[in-house]
C-alpha cells in the first residue's frame, strides 16, 4: 500500500501550527509499519538554504490553473527515511509568510492541481491520497473531475482530514471559473452559502473524511462547533470518523530533552521536577519555593482556548497559594490583561510573551499542574506533552481533550476534567488537582500514570492504516 500525504506545511521544512507537527510525524510512523508514505508540500521562500542544498531536482511541469498554465518545479528531499516532494513556483510561494495573501485561493488551487500533475513523474503511484485542511481540499475535487478516468490515475482513493473546521477557505464565486477552473456543472460541489468553500469541496468529494479526535468528529455535527458546515457533514456522516493525534514521544522526552534544566525519568520525577521548578522560578524572578504548586499554560491567546475563564477566575485563583506561569501570544485583549495581572501579582504570576519553544519545554518540566480549559479543541497536543513530563493536566471535556485525558475520579485516570464552560467548574477542577498536590503519595501515583500513558504516533498510525485498508478493500 502506498500513501501520498498532501499538506500545506510539514516539519522540518515549514510550520505555523499543529498541522506541521502531524505531517512531520504521522507519515514516519506509517512508514515504520511497512506502508509506503510520502509527503508533498509547497516550496516556500522561508525554507532555509541549508535544507534546499539537500534537495534533488526531479522535473518541471506545466500545471493548468483554470485557462492558463503555470510552471512547477518538483524537488525531492529525504528526512528520517521519509521522502518529501516540494513544489516550486516563485510567483506563488516566494513570499513572506505561508498564508494570508490576497490570492491564497489561486495559490492553493495551483498547489492542489500540481500535486496530481506530478504523479506520473515521480515513479510513485499512491493507492491513497490523503489531503489535509482547506489548503489541499481541492485535491479530491480535482481528482474526481479531471483525473479519475485518466490512464495511470485509476483506482486512487482520497481521504480528507479536517484539523480545524473554523478555517474553511471561503472566497467569492467569481473565482470559480477564472481561478479554480471548475466547470459549471460541478459548481455545487464547491459552492456553499453563496461563496466558494474549499473545505466543503473536500468533504463532498473525498472517499473518507476524518478529524483529529473522535469527540471532535461528533462535535462538528453540531452548529455550535461546525462554523456553518454541520448540514454538509450530517449529510456525509457515513464517511466521517475521528482519529486522535499523537505526539513525538522521542522529541518530547524529559530524560533526553536538551531544553529542560535537568533531565529526569519516571523513577526520578520527584527530584527532577523540583530542580526544574527551582530553575524556572529563578529565571522568571518568582519566589523560589519548593512547596508551592506551579500551574503552567502554553497556549495561543485566542478565545477558543478558554482564556475568558482564566480572566474571570484569575483573582480567585491567585488568592490561593500557587504560582501561575503563562507562555503565549495572540489577541491583544488577553496580552494586555495578563501584563496588567502580572503587575498586580508579581510574586505569583508571570506572563511570558510569544512562543519560545525552549521555554515551553521548561514550563512543561517545571509545572506541577497544566491548565487547558478550551472552549473547543479539535485535538490539542499540549495536554499530551504535559503528561509526558509528569505534569497533571486540568482540561475541559471537549474534542481531543476529552479523548486523551481521563479523570482520576474513577480511581484509574490521571488528570482532572470539567464539563461545562464555566469558571467555577474550572476552579473546582484546579482545586481537586491542588488537593492531590498536597498528598505526596497520590501525586506520585498520578505522575507515574501520566508518564506511562501512550500518546505515541504509533497508535494513530495503526488507526489510519486500518482505515486505508478498509477503504481499498471496499473498492475491490
Amino acid at each position: 500500500m502506498k500513501v501520498l500525504y498532501v499538506c500545506s506545511e510539514a516539519l522540518p521544512f515549514a510550520a505555523s501550527g499543529g498541522l506541521a507537527d502531524v505531517a512531520g510525524s504521522l507519515p514516519q510512523a506509517i512508514r515504520l509499519r511497512l506502508v509506503g508514505c510520502r509527503i508533498v508540500l509547497p516550496l516556500y521562500d522561508s525554507i532555509p538554504q541549508e535544507m534546499r542544498e539537500n534537495m534533488r531536482f526531479v522535473t518541471s511541469l506545466s500545471v493548468p490553473v483554470a485557462w492558463r498554465r503555470q510552471y512547477c518545479g518538483v524537488f525531492e528531499a529525504k528526512v528520517n527515511g521519509v521522502i518529501y516532494y516540494l513544489l516550486d513556483n516563485q510567483y506563488y510561494f516566494k513570499r513572506q509568510g505561508m498564508y494570508g495573501h490576497y490570492d491564497d485561493a489561486e495559490r492553493f488551487a495551483f498547489f492542489s492541481r500540481a500535486v496530481l500533475e506530478m504523479l506520473p513523474c515521480i515513479g510513485f503511484k499512491p493507492d491513497v491520497i490523503h489531503a489535509n485542511d482547506w489548503q489541499s481540499a481541492l485535491v479530491p475535487l480535482y481528482y474526481s473531475l479531471f483525473y479519475a478516468t485518466r490512464e495511470g490515475f485509476e483506482n486512487i482513493k482520497t481521504v480528507f482530514t479536517i484539523h480545524n473546521i473554523q478555517y474553511q477557505g471561503k472566497y467569492g464565486m467569481e473565482l470559480m471559473e477564472d481561478v479554480l477552473g471548475v466547470p459549471s456543472d460541478a459548481w455545487q460541489l464547491v459552492e456553499y452559502d453563496g461563496c466558494l468553500n474549499f473545505m466543503k469541496a473536500g468533504i463532498e468529494t473525498a472517499d473518507r473524511v476524518t478529524t483529529v479526535s473522535p469527540t471532535y468528529a461528533k462535535e462538528i455535527l453540531d452548529p455550535w462547533f461546525s462554523w456553518g458546515l454541520d448540514p454538509i457533514l450530517r449529510a456525509r456522516e457515513w464517511k466521517l470518523s475521528g482519529i486522535l493525534n499523537g505526539i513525538d514521544t522521542q522529541g518530547y522526552n524529559p530524560d533526553t530533552d536538551a531544553d529542560v534544566f535537568e533531565n529526569y525519568t519516571a523513577e526520578t520525577v520527584l527530584a527532577g521536577k523540583a530542580a526544574n521548578k527551582k530553575a524556572l522560578q529563578e529565571r522568571l524572578h518568582l519566589p523560589v519555593r519548593s512547596d508551592v504548586p506551579m500551574i503552567g499554560m502554553v497556549t495561543r491567546l485566542a478565545s477558543h482556548k478558554g482564556l475568558d475563564l482564566v480572566k474571570y477566575a484569575a483573582d480567585e485563583l491567585l488568592k490561593k497559594d500557587v504560582q501561575l506561569v503563562i507562555l503565549g501570544s495572540g489577541e491583544w485583549v488577553y496580552e494586555n490583561f495578563f501584563r496588567e495581572l502580572q503587575k498586580q501579582y508579581p510574586e505569583k504570576f508571570c506572563y511570558c510573551v510569544g512562543f519560545v519553544p525552549e521555554l515551553a519545554r521548561k514550563i512543561y518540566a517545571a509545572a506541577d499542574i497544566f491548565l487547558m480549559p478550551s472552549k473547543s479543541e479539535p485535538c490539542g497536543l499540549a495536554q499530551m506533552v504535559a503528561c509526558r513530563y509528569g505534569t497533571l493536566p486540568v482540561v475541559r471535556e471537549t474534542g481531543g481533550l476529552k479523548d486523551s485525558i481521563h479523570d482520576c475520579g474513577d480511581g484509574e485516570g490521571f488528570g482532572f476534567t470539567f464539563k461545562t464552560y464555566n469558571a467555577g467548574d474550572m476552579l473546582a477542577a484546579v482545586d481537586r488537582a491542588l488537593g492531590v498536590y498536597e498528598n505526596k503519595q497520590d501525586l506520585a501515583l498520578l505522575r507515574a500514570r501520566c508518564m506511562a500513558e501512550d500518546f505515541s504516533w504509533g497508535r494513530s498510525a495503526n488507526a489510519y492504516i486500518r482505515m486505508y485498508k478498509a477503504l481499498l478493500k471496499g473498492a475491490q
